[in-house]
């Protein structure tokens, strides 16, 4: 479950960080710093969400699941976006399921102080639908690269999506739950891993996974990582790598 933080925590989430002085200041009284663990349920399918998130050093997937359990990812959400856009595109509810993939931090909002603000039509707003149409461009590619390309590819491209989130340099990610983002079979994501392996691209070991060449990955990944990098620079800037720390006011 998430667990509230103190107030002096600094915030690192590129949307807001575009805002001005003035625009964030407003939300201060109304943002509040939580922890995720890995694994925590941000918000379930088909119920009520009450609050938006705004990650800092979280990473989480939106996750469709299926009648007989199969999982598979439909979009990635760190610190370059919200996790609840349901909450300001006219819904409060949706099909899919917001899981923690990367513990850490996010900054929450409830859902009637984020209608108050976006009401005032400001950067807000226009900051939110920009970053929703770069969303629906990281969805529709998934859909085009779980379909087309092989799984080798994919799980290079979900690497370097999770990377541009984290950058860390190791990710806590086992098979289990990689082929569940995939939606593939654990032996599948085995042997391309073993491949990446083999070719000095990672490095895997105790659920752990340390990208060792990041420009491999990136040569070994199909265009839809760079559809999707290149589309949210052209809406959003340098969305991710561009977050500034800001002190809590």
């Amino acid at each position: 479950m998430a667990r509230p933080k103190p107030a002096h925590s600094s915030i690192q989430n590129g949307l807001l960080a575009k805002l001005s002085r003035a625009d964030y200041g407003r939300l201060v009284p109304h943002l509040e710093p939580i922890d995720f663990s890995r694994g925590d349920v941000v918000y379930e399918a088909d119920e009520p969400q009450s609050y938006i998130y705004f990650p800092t050093t979280s990473v989480v997937s939106l996750v469709y699941t299926t009648k007989d359990g199969a999982t598979a990812e439909m979009g990635l959400v760190g610190k370059d976006g919200v996790v609840g856009v349901a909450l300001f595109m006219g819904g409060r509810t949706r099909p899919n399921r917001a899981l923690v993939q990367v513990a850490g931090g996010a900054l929450r909002m409830k859902a009637k102080a984020l209608q108050a603000e976006l009401k005032r039509c400001g950067p807000l707003l226009r900051l939110l639908l920009r970053y929703t149409q770069a969303l629906l461009t990281q969805i529709s590619q998934t859909a085009v690269c779980n379909g087309l390309h092989s799984v080798e590819q994919r799980l290079c491209r979900w690497l370097l999506l999770c990377d541009d989130r984290v950058r860390s340099g190791e990710l806590a990610l086992t098979q289990a739950l990689l082929a569940g983002m995939l939606g593939v079979r654990r032996e599948a994501v085995t042997a391309a891993a073993r491949k990446l392996q083999a070719a000095k691209l990672i490095r895997y070991r105790r659920g752990k996974i340390g990208i060792l060449d990041r420009r491999g990955l990136e040569n070994r990944a199909c265009e839809c990582y760079h559809v999707v990098h290149r589309e949210t620079v052209r809406l959003l800037g340098d969305n991710i790598s561009s977050a500034r720390a800001l002190m809590w006011w």
